[in-house]
């Protein structure tokens, strides 16, 4: 058979394991310095804890496991199970016996369900960021992958704006770090709920929210078909219509917003809430063209009570490459109330793809052998593998070409893997107590004393 990879799926050479261990190396000293604890949870849940907490869309890209108890079920459960297991080959088709666990969606809701088992020993506000793979059973296409990584750092207990504020200093920071220019995209759920009384249609709020979301794809046009198609009146799509109009000042289209929600308490709250941030962040230097009120952003996880983030590469056609917001009920769904939280995730997989096509990596993201050691066979092996020890108990890479080829075949291996460094230490250097070197980068060869070499 013909090997291949599943959809959705990637194998990492050297080089791109190398570069995404650069980025993440720079988002993890980050998270560190901004006062975030390391945690990670299992790669499955209960199929109960993912579900409901995604949206009607969400739901429908979780990755469902089956069950592996079939063969311990009693007789008359095992014909059922295996009846539902022939017809879930057939057609799409859901039953508690096939499956009750799944693949984690994300990192958040697994979080809150830590942080609802574990409150009583936690010291609140509790700060923690989470590097782990994540699945989704989506569309593949260029940046969006079935299995990929998220970057997440959260806070729960405190329902401080200051948080928000602190969340933009970190993702302006690492992008900096990273050297991708970004815009941070800014809105607030009640903003969006306050739209939602604006417009008459408070009990299609997710619905609202869901084909709003879709505007950087879909557009204008788009969006209304789809709030038609959802039994939204063309009476409220036209009083929303100045969303798709906004000016390039965010402080004046909150202003509007102001106007438009005399007496809608929930829509005036969110503006005052993201008045704060923004205010805050101009305060601290943040320069507005890299902080923008979106009044269209929605991002669709029905969590979200607050503030929400995407954030956009400014030089290349890509989706979001990180995203978050306040979700102060989450846990509640878990029997445990009052823990407010918010946190935002980095897109590895993207930021990778921008920095690739910015050519933003440095030349030492890559993992590279410093020396290679030319085989001359013999005692000559012997001397080279105790100076490759020597060398490696000071941190530098080297290698030993394993056979005693003809030295033309080991320069090509050592050129091919980008060695810098070609070692000879044949019959002459071990007399004279040296050792010659090449350096495959500029051409240069140098003979040294070992004392010299090994510095």
């Amino acid at each position: 058979m013909k090997p291949s990879l599943a959809k959705g799926t990637r194998d990492f050479t050297a080089q791109e394991v190398s570069r995404r261990k650069y980025i993440i190396n720079i988002l993890q000293n980050n998270f560190e310095l901004f006062g975030f604890q390391p945690l990670e949870t299992p790669s499955f849940e209960n199929l109960s804890t993912l579900t409901g907490k995604y949206g009607e869309e969400g739901d429908r890209l979780i990755f469902k496991i089956l069950n592996s108890s079939i063969n311990e079920a009693k007789d008359e459960k095992k014909d059922q199970m295996l009846n539902d297991f022939q017809r879930a080959l057939e057609k799409p088709f859901s039953s508690e016996s096939l499956t009750d666990k799944a693949l984690r969606y994300d990192l958040t809701v697994p979080f809150a369900r830590f942080v609802a088992m574990n409150h009583g020993k936690l010291t609140f506000p509790f700060k923690r960021f989470q590097i782990q793979p994540v699945w989704r059973a989506d569309r593949p296409q260029k940046g969006r992958y079935r299995e990929f990584y998220q970057c997440d750092a959260d806070v729960v207990g405190s329902e401080s704006l200051l948080q928000e504020v602190d969340l933009v200093q970190l993702y302006l920071k690492s992008f900096a770090d990273l050297k991708v220019p970004v815009t941070i995209h800014m809105n607030n759920r009640k903003i969006l709920s306050g739209l939602a009384e604006y417009a008459g249609i408070t009990d299609k709020l997710i619905d609202f929210t869901v084909a709003l979301d879709k505007l950087d794809k879909i557009g204008k046009e788009g969006v209304v078909k789809e709030l038609l198609e959802r039994e939204i009146s063309q009476e409220s799509i036209d009083k929303l219509d100045f969303l798709f109009s906004q000016s390039d000042d965010a402080l004046e289209n909150l202003l509007q917003l102001k106007e438009k929600f005399v007496g809608n308490e929930i829509g005036l709250k969110g503006v005052e809430e993201l008045e704060f941030v923004l205010t805050q962040s101009l305060n601290l230097g943040v320069d507005m063209q890299n902080l923008v009120f979106n009044i269209t952003l929605a991002r669709g996880l029905d969590y979200y009570t607050g503030a929400i983030f995407e954030v956009k590469a400014d030089e290349v056609a890509m989706g979001s490459i990180g995203g978050g917001g306040r979700y102060d009920n989450l846990t509640e769904v878990f029997g445990v109330k009052n823990i407010p939280g918010i946190g935002i995730s980095f897109g590895l997989d993207r930021i990778y793809l921008v920095m690739e096509e910015l050519n933003l990596f440095p030349e030492e993201a890559a993992s590279k052998i410093e020396y290679l050691f030319a085989n001359f066979g013999g005692e000559e092996t012997t001397e080279a593998l105790k100076l490759i020890m020597q060398l490696r108990s000071k941190g530098i890479s080297a290698e030993l070409y394993p056979e005693n080829a003809k030295i033309n075949k080991q320069f090509t291996y050592a050129e091919k893997k980008g060695i810098k460094n070609l070692v000879f230490l044949g019959e002459e250097e071990l007399k004279n107590g040296t050792i010659t070197f090449k350096d495959l980068v500029a051409g240069e060869q140098k003979t040294l004393s070992l004392n010299e070499f090994l510095g």
